[in-house]
């Protein structure tokens, strides 16, 4: 591991300063489980880590009104937490779901939501866009048995890596961020990009901010499933994520969110799945329609085809699952 400064701020204010207005120079320490292990591997070789854990304001559960969740809080807390197993239950299932016991007691909210993708190509040091020394992509004719099947026509083959994001989307989760200009909000939807070049990031995150908050409005009685499949049932990377959120009248959908994880470089939401289910009563028939709706556009690469019937089952088991009011 390479020399780096290491500072411990008190405020987010204090640590906004302390990071660079440029990519690679500064890296924020929060749980650590993803940056020290890219920093040991020398993929990433920061000249200053902002330690943020002595930052208390970014830190706890508030379930009173809604759901603010600080970016700091670790996994174990948000899983156990009672209003967010009450009144969320589908978030608190996911996160749940995210790690092993020691992972989630380390691991924080805020850092899950910025980890870097698990592209093979990328943890070996060759970057968002893998290239061979002729300019040839690497992944497209390599191995990429776990990468996109949507969203790929660029350069980005990678998938999102969060199992949590796609269910905090479905809750329609925003996102709290202080910089040098002050505080921003944004969509968690909207957070997510596809980058064409190894210059930018994955995220709107800007180098010199910090994500504060996680907040998601009052639940108002949709109905909200998570589901993952992976290859062996402890804790793996998924194959394919699904969240799917129901306004329903009685057994009739008014509207749908179907989000999907792991399927592209970022969280995909296919919007001829939900118009698929609008008007419907939820029943394996109508939920294999928007399954195949979900997927219908999927362009596999030369080793996950694979994938495309996996999603297509997770996000027809995750509508049944939220249409039955499973927890």
């Amino acid at each position: 591991m390479r020399a780096f400064d290491y500072v411990s701020p008190t405020s987010t204010r204090q640590a906004a300063s302390l990071l660079s207005p440029d990519w690679g120079h500064t890296e924020i320490l929060a749980g650590g489980t993803d940056l020290l292990a890219l920093m040991k591997e020398d993929v990433v070789t920061p000249k200053r880590l902002v330690n943020i854990k002595e930052i208390k304001e970014l830190s706890g559960v508030n379930a009173t009104s809604g759901l603010l969740i600080g970016a700091l809080t670790t996994l174990a807390e948000v899983a156990e937490n009672a209003g967010v197993k009450e009144k969320y239950p589908a978030l608190a299932e996911a996160v749940h779901e995210a790690a092993s016991p020691q992972i989630r007691n380390m691991a924080t909210l805020g850092g899950n939501l910025c980890q870097r993708p698990r592209c093979w190509y990328f943890r070996n040091g060759l970057g968002l866009i893998p290239k061979d020394e002729t300019g040839k992509e690497l992944v497209e004719a390599g191995d990429n048995r776990y990468h996109a099947i949507l969203g790929n026509s660029g350069p980005a083959k990678f998938v999102s890596p969060s199992t949590i994001v796609p269910v905090l989307i479905a809750y329609g989760a925003t996102l709290r961020l202080e910089g040098p200009k002050g505080q921003r909000e944004i969509p968690l939807e909207d957070f997510y990009v596809i980058p064409s070049t190894d210059k930018e990031r994955e995220h709107k995150l800007r180098p010199n901010e910090i994500l504060t908050q996680i907040v998601l409005s009052p639940p108002k009685g949709q109905k909200v499933a998570h589901y993952e499949i992976r290859q062996k049932a402890a804790f793996d990377w998924p194959l394919a994520v699904a969240a799917v959120s129901l306004d329903m009248d009685g057994s009739t959908v008014q509207s749908a969110r179907i989000v999907m994880g792991h399927v592209a470089p970022i969280p995909w939401i296919p919007p001829e799945a939900a118009a698929a289910l609008k008007g419907q009563k939820v029943n394996e028939d109508t939920a294999k329609k928007a399954a195949d709706a979900a997927l219908a556009n999927a362009k596999p690469l030369n080793q996950n085809a694979y994938k495309v019937q996996l999603a297509r089952v997770a996000v027809k088991r995750a509508i049944l699952k939220a249409a039955g009011g499973a927890a």
